[in-house]
């Protein structure tokens, strides 16, 4: 599994700008069964995003296609985790 954290790095009427496009992205990432949580921080500052079922390589080429961080407007940091331990009803998150 990864996180991948986004850091806005223009001001957020430029992040409103592109956040259908975002938006239509992130969509297509849950519809490929490949998002699996996704959200802003707090404050506002970036978001985060939990991926399963992907190579490190083709989550990159994913995060890269993301408007945001193909615009230039956020930076993206990805960590690689393996997931061990799971709250009630998320036990099928865990690897074997």
């Amino acid at each position: 599994m990864f996180v991948s954290t986004l850091r806005y790095v223009v001001e957020l009427d430029r992040i409103d700008a592109a956040l259908p496009e975002h938006v239509a992205w992130l969509d297509r990432q849950y519809a490929d069964g490949v998002a699996v949580v996704s959200g802003r921080q707090e404050p506002r500052v970036g978001g985060v995003i939990v991926w399963r079922g992907l190579e490190r390589p083709e989550l990159e080429r994913r995060v890269a296609e993301d408007p945001f961080v193909a615009g230039g407007l956020a930076t993206v940091t990805i960590v690689e985790f393996r997931a061990t331990k799971a709250g009630a009803g998320l036990e099928g998150l865990l690897e074997a």
